[in-house]
């Protein structure tokens, strides 16, 4: 189904919307929030939970990009549960290690930062990422916005893990220069 009459029905509020929403997004979602939970009954109660969010938000929301909307979403409840986990736990896991990877290019987001230079990091982020070549866009994408682990990249672009790895760094070298040169550490 088009993702403009999924958005149709939720304004609609007509149950069909999450229906459709699942056949079309559940794998995504699921993908999303197991790559963050490692948790398989975990990541199935946040996908519900999206679901949730996105009936609660359409309307007004009105998502121009509907898996982009149910991504971010997903992503949001899914490390938020995840820090709940971990910090009952303080185990540790693949999202550990790639959020502290990013640590090192990007400051503690909860500090007493406002709201305007949270927009503009945002904004001068995703010029650096849109300013990346088409691989190197796709595997840092993949490694912190999916918090896909080297080796599922790996596997994904046909190369070594220290290929991915080694581009990894690279890039977050490449972001640290440019966060540093506009001011942000």
């Amino acid at each position: 189904m088009d993702d403009l009459i999924i958005i149709r029905l939720f304004w609609e509020r007509s149950e069909d919307a999450i229906k459709e929403t699942d056949r079309k997004y559940g794998s995504y979602c699921n993908a999303i929030a197991y790559n963050i939970l490692e948790n398989k009954e975990d990541a199935e109660e946040c996908v519900t939970d999206t679901y949730l969010d996105a009936w609660n938000a359409i309307p007004p929301t009105r998502p121009s990009i509907l898996s982009a909307f149910l991504g971010r979403i997903t992503r949001r409840i899914s490390i938020d549960r995840w820090r709940t986990r971990t910090r009952i736990k303080r185990g540790g896991g693949s999202v550990d290690v790639a959020l502290e990877e990013l640590g090192e290019c990007v400051a503690d987001t909860n500090t007493t930062e406002t709201e305007f230079d949270r927009r503009e990091l945002v904004r001068k982020l995703d010029f650096f990422i849109g300013g990346l070549g088409t691989t190197e866009r796709m595997v840092f994408l993949r490694r912190y916005w999916y918090l896909d682990s080297i080796e599922e990249i790996a596997i994904r672009f046909g190369f070594t893990t220290s290929k991915i790895a080694s581009m990894l760094h690279r890039t977050r070298g490449k972001l640290r220069v440019y966060l540093e040169k506009e001011g942000y550490l």
